[in-house]
């Protein structure tokens, strides 16, 4: 199959099982195998179409799309193991929605260049766990979003639709500090792995970027969340500015700085 047509099948795969999935459609309720299995069929596509874009030819290619693709499959694949242990609800239609978009974007950008020094080991290290920390911290970002949304309409006798289909609070937020705990874990590895990656590159432990600089901002936003966690019992409005702040400094330690480069300034 010609690409461009798995790129088209891909996309409204994930477009019909984001509408399937909505919250008050019939998927978002349904807790047999079904709901479980389903996000593999645009998934398999997609994971070979992004392995096509990323290492295709020589070298690594990420780009925006491809960055914000490979964070969406990450994204499915992570809520398709969760739904075998939690009932998401309609959750998983903001995340088809998301993904859809995502594989729309990189049907239709430009091949964007080899990064320089992909093909030593500690970059591909680095690379992976940078964008694991990445789908996680969107995850944890979206189930801030939608606690906000549910809090917002709590006290309503017949809430709309978008917030009855959604999990349980207790369990958005559950799933919210997981999310966190790994991410940030991966975070730090992340981090970590830089500082091998600079010293084997460029000689010194720490280059000062704004990869650098967002990079451990976020860092040490999600430290102090899970510590306020930990100490305080945070939770409520104070997680959601905490992890949404944290997840848009992230954002902006790659993924924004390559939207600015390739979408806006065309480089």
């Amino acid at each position: 199959m010609p690409e461009t047509l798995l790129f088209a099948f891909t996309t409204l795969a994930y477009l019909g099982l984001a509408a399937w999935f909505w919250p008050g459609r019939p998927g978002c309720c349904r807790t047999d195998w079904l709901p479980r299995v389903l996000p593999l069929l645009p998934l398999l596509p997609h994971l070979y179409l992004l392995n096509q874009g990323v290492f295709g030819g020589e070298g690594i290619r990420l780009g925006f799309a491809t960055s914000i693709s490979a964070v969406a499959a990450l994204t499915v694949l992570t809520y398709a193991a969760a739904s075998w242990r939690y009932h998401l609800g309609g959750v998983q239609g903001f995340v088809m929605a998301f993904a859809a978009l995502s594989v729309l974007a990189e049907a239709v950008s430009p091949m964007p260049h080899p990064a320089a020094h992909s093909a030593l080991p500690v970059f591909k290290l680095h690379l992976a766990m940078a964008f694991a920390a990445y789908s996680l911290f969107t995850i944890a970002a979206l189930h801030a979003g939608l606690i906000a949304l549910a809090q917002k309409h709590l006290h309503k006798a017949v809430p709309p639709a978008l917030v009855s289909g959604l999990p349980p609070l207790l369990t958005l937020e559950k799933l919210l500090f997981r999310m966190i705990q790994a991410g940030f874990l991966l975070l730090t590895l992340t981090l970590v792995s830089g500082v091998f990656f600079s010293e084997e590159i460029f000689g010194k432990a720490v280059t000062l970027n704004h990869k650098t600089v967002f990079g451990i901002a976020s860092w040490l936003i999600f430290g102090a969340l899970l510590l306020g966690r930990r100490i305080y019992g945070w939770r409520g409005r104070t997680a959601i500015y905490w992890t949404l702040s944290g997840f848009v400094s992230l954002m902006l330690a790659y993924v924004g700085v390559k939207f600015v480069l390739e979408v806006l300034l065309g480089r």
